[in-house]
């Protein structure tokens, strides 16, 4: 369920180097297309990355940023979050509240 004026992009079980690109190309596509104000990346589905995984949410936050909107991601995989942190950009990854329940 999203809240009102958010729109959700939606990461693949697998990203890993040889993806990234493809999967950049289309989540910004999404974003762009958009017209909603927050954009949540749901990283829920995430079961095989690599530290590209992270380089494909930085470039999204940065281009959600410039568009002048907010950026926070979904369930982060904790192997992931534990990967940002050690390179320091875990701050960089607000964490989305999840939706209630109704």
């Amino acid at each position: 369920m999203l809240a009102t004026g958010e729109r959700v992009l939606v990461l693949p079980q697998e990203l890993t180097q040889g993806k990234a690109s493809a999967c950049l190309r289309a989540l910004l596509s999404d974003l762009r297309s958009q017209p909603e104000p927050n954009v949540v990346v749901d990283a829920r589905a995430l079961s095989r990355f690599d530290s590209a995984a992270l380089a494909v949410l930085l470039e999204c936050r940065r281009q959600t940023l410039a568009l002048g909107k907010r950026f926070s991601v979904l369930g982060l995989p904790a192997r992931l979050d534990d990967l940002a942190t050690l390179y320091g950009i875990v701050e960089l990854l607000p964490a989305a509240a999840p939706a209630p329940v109704k």
